[in-house]
């Protein structure tokens, strides 16, 4: 037996509970993974709360890290033992998980479980985002928002890594000091932060801008892009765009938008453990930061939610079983 967060239909965090389960079994091809640390992403809100359609009832969690206990038939390349990570586990929110083995990432030595768990979202995501959705150069200026979130601090450090400008957006003076402290050259609130951008570019605007907060900066991303900038739509933390017309980015000076998603960029193995390991050995050798800002015992998973969805949060929230 073990210890799960089940919900038994779509809601607010409310319907998160703690629940006695069978431990799974893994079957051929999978690990089975005692969970030190499962990552809690505003994927998983979106899923308790009805936005994606899941079957209920439903323990949410793709992301984690932990310790292999058992293998599947025909797994190879892992042993019981081995620590492990993964952002496509199966019911994370658990005591145990399940996970591919083709999707399982081997932690290095010099990186704890908790940093494990916290990186295999946020930090592909990162990844992917600044190296593929759009590549960025060193001359390139950067609009990011929610600088202070988990994605956001990461993608600071490997924006200014990489020789980039770097604009942000925060809510309150501590995110700011966060962003600051991450290397961002220019933190602004979100209270008009389109004209406080192109005051910042002399009326240019940036190369890109990368919002995972949606509905309530999408306009204003768009009116801080320059003349064929791009904006990477990757959340919605405060609501899914309303459709709009097209036409706008034709107004706007031949924009480009689009909507990445995590899975159409780890399209294989060597895609998948190109970002995975750049990522775990950035932050196992300290060239990369990561900020664990919450962790809460399983049985808190509703606190959790909902201190991430109000914005209380900063840097990566974890569940500890």
């Amino acid at each position: 037996m073990m210890h799960a967060i089940v919900a038994r239909e779509a809601g607010g965090p409310g319907v998160l509970n703690l629940a006695e389960m069978e431990r799974p079994a893994p079957g051929p091809g999978q690990l089975l993974v005692k969970v030190a640390a499962a990552g809690v992403n505003f994927i998983d809100t979106y899923k308790r709360s009805g936005v994606y359609k899941v079957q209920y009832p439903f323990t949410p969690g793709s992301e984690a890290a932990g310790t292999v206990m058992e293998l599947g038939e025909g797994v190879t390349g892992f042993s019981p033992g081995d620590r492990v990570a993964t952002a496509e586990g199966i019911n994370c929110y658990a005591g145990y998980a399940l996970v591919d083995g083709d999707k399982a990432l081997p932690v290095p030595h010099g990186l704890d479980d908790f940093t494990a768990a916290a990186l295999p979202l946020q930090g592909v995501t990162a990844h992917y985002l600044i190296n593929s959705t759009f590549k960025v150069e060193p001359d390139h200026t950067v609009l990011l928002h929610a600088g202070a979130g988990g994605v956001g601090l990461l993608m600071i450090q490997l924006l200014k890594a990489r020789g980039a400008h770097v604009i942000t957006t925060v809510s309150t003076d501590e995110k700011e000091q966060l962003a600051r402290d991450a290397g961002a050259d220019h933190v602004l609130r979100y209270d008009g932060f389109a004209d406080k951008v192109r005051d910042l570019t002399s009326g240019t605007g940036v190369d890109v801008v990368y919002d995972g907060v949606g509905k309530d900066t999408f306009d204003g991303s768009l009116a801080s892009l320059r003349v064929r900038g791009m904006l990477v739509l990757f959340g919605g933390a405060s609501g899914p765009v309303p459709p709009f017309d097209p036409q706008r980015l034709n107004a706007g000076g031949s924009l480009f938008l689009t909507r990445p998603s995590m899975g159409h960029y780890l399209r294989d193995g060597q895609e998948r453990r190109w970002r995975s390991d750049e990522i775990f050995a950035a932050a196992a050798d300290g060239s990369l930061t990561v900020r664990i800002g919450a962790r809460y015992p399983l049985a808190e998973a509703a606190q959790a939610h909902d201190d991430l969805e109000q914005r209380r949060t900063t840097g990566k929230v974890l569940l500890v079983p």
